[in-house]
């Protein structure tokens, strides 16, 4: 897929910061913001939700966004469709390629069925989720629960899909430097876990930090 540069500034951006390896991030982007996530060192997975703000009953629809694009992968040029039909972002640069919305987020129960049983207490991307709902979640004004995660795109990870129709996790395709930028359509609240995934190549077996940042 073609690369689309930015023209942003990151010296402009009004909000940065860093998500070490493994850690969550909550955070709201107005409508009309931009919003970059930033590989840092290069081969990290960065497993995102998005939520209209103000509720958490409007959210990202993996179904919806590939079926409005007809393309399991997301790019430049690729709106993020909510599951009322709504565009919540769309994404306006891209220098990696792709990025996965099928593989969905790390759990103890899927490290246990994927890899071993002894792999159930490692440290998973719905950990992360649950994690900063406790922490921030009183921002919405609700209490959260494990029903309000929902299908959560995989910034940089590479999924590749079988011609037997399954999904194969693989060496990632991302790079230091690399990044996806999207504009909101909307007020939308997101929610990272920066993935600490240490069973399969997602992460090169080497979780690492990212970025991310905001511009008027």
């Amino acid at each position: 897929m073609p690369l689309v540069e930015s023209k942003l500034d990151p010296g402009n951006a009004i909000h940065r910061v860093v998500i070490a390896a493994g850690e969550p991030w909550l955070g709201t982007v107005k409508a009309g913001q931009s919003f970059r996530i930033l590989d840092l060192e290069g081969n990290q997975a960065v497993d995102t939700l998005f939520y209209r703000s103000g509720t958490l009953e409007e959210r990202y629809s993996a179904q919806d966004t590939i079926r409005a694009q007809g393309n399991i992968y997301l790019t430049a040029g690729t709106p993020l469709l909510s599951n009322e039909g709504n565009t919540m972002l769309t994404i306006v640069a891209d220098t990696c390629g792709r990025h996965d919305t099928l593989g969905g987020a790390c759990s103890a129960e899927s490290n246990t069925v994927r890899y071993a049983h002894e792999k159930r207490h490692m440290h998973s991307c719905r950990d992360s989720f649950l994690i900063a709902l406790a922490r921030w979640g009183s921002t919405f004004g609700r209490d959260f629960s494990k029903r309000d995660l929902s299908s959560n795109v995989n910034f940089f990870m590479n999924v590749p899909v079988t011609p037997a129709g399954k999904l194969t996790f693989a060496d990632g395709i991302s790079g230091p430097g690399r990044y996806v930028e999207m504009r909101a359509e909307m007020d939308v609240t997101i929610l990272i876990s920066n993935c600490p995934q240490l069973n399969n190549p997602c992460n090169g077996y080497n979780p690492t930090p990212v970025e991310v940042m905001v511009w008027d």
